[in-house]
């Protein structure tokens, strides 16, 4: 596992548009992450342009372009049951949801929670209240919550011996914003482990998480294409056909 780690990083050292999934384990729970880095073309998507909610993996390659594919993508943020986002949620510079609390909305009123940002240069999770303070210029941006890891620190109310487990999924990056890695359980972990996934094992600074139960997955090279009822937002990494 160690090496296939070592491979990652290896790869994403290839170039921008590289990206690539993998499996690794941690304190005893299987994970797929798929890792790539600033200047890749990482989006989101929600609706169609003609306004109807895409749901689905399927969806968004529907609305891709002919010379372009799906690398891989995600679930990204909670979503009310008619799948509108909780928080905050930009696509192509455009706000369509406004950044929020999260109130009482379960995990996600978890405080801290934060913002997932993608701009031209930079991939990066913040803290709500310190993107609120000097909101930067997303092209895209997903809200959710809790953050699990807060600059290098592990959010204080995730215990260790929790017995909620879930299949989880989230999105951590580094010091710099150079580089994001995504992440879903194989198997019920507790928000601790998940959190100790992104710090201790992948070495980011900061992550989000963004669901669980729900948690889906597109990534053919690992032979993953999730499918259940419709999802709200979805995140992933665009590229040319012939990629």
């Amino acid at each position: 596992m160690i090496r296939a780690l070592a491979l990652l990083w290896a790869m994403l050292a290839a170039g921008p548009a590289f990206a690539t999934c993998g499996q690794i384990t941690h304190k005893g729970a299987d994970y797929t992450v798929c890792s790539t880095v600033a200047g890749s073309d990482l989006r989101l998507w929600h609706r169609d342009a003609g306004g109807a909610l895409l749901g689905s993996f399927t969806g968004v390659e529907r609305a891709l372009a002919p010379d372009e594919r799906l690398i891989f993508a995600m679930n990204a943020g909670m979503y009310h049951p008619d799948r509108r986002p909780v928080g905050l949620y930009v696509e192509n510079y455009r706000q369509t949801a406004p950044l929020t609390d999260g109130g009482g909305y379960g995990n996600f009123g978890l405080i801290p929670n934060g913002v997932f940002c993608i701009t031209p240069t930079r991939l990066r999770v913040i803290e709500t209240t310190a993107f609120r303070t000097a909101p930067p210029d997303c092209r895209y941006a997903t809200q959710s919550g809790p953050m699990v890891v807060i600059g290098g620190a592990l959010h204080p109310r995730l215990l260790p011996e929790s017995r909620s487990r879930h299949i989880r999924n989230g999105v951590g990056t580094d010091a710099g914003g150079e580089r994001a890695v995504f992440a879903i359980s194989e198997q019920p972990v507790n928000f601790h482990d998940f959190a100790t996934l992104f710090r201790d094992r992948l070495g980011l600074t900061d992550a989000l998480y963004f669901d669980g139960k729900v948690s889906r997955l597109f990534a053919p090279e690992e032979g993953r294409h999730d499918t259940g009822f419709p999802l709200g937002p979805m995140i992933g990494l665009v590229g040319g056909g012939g990629d």
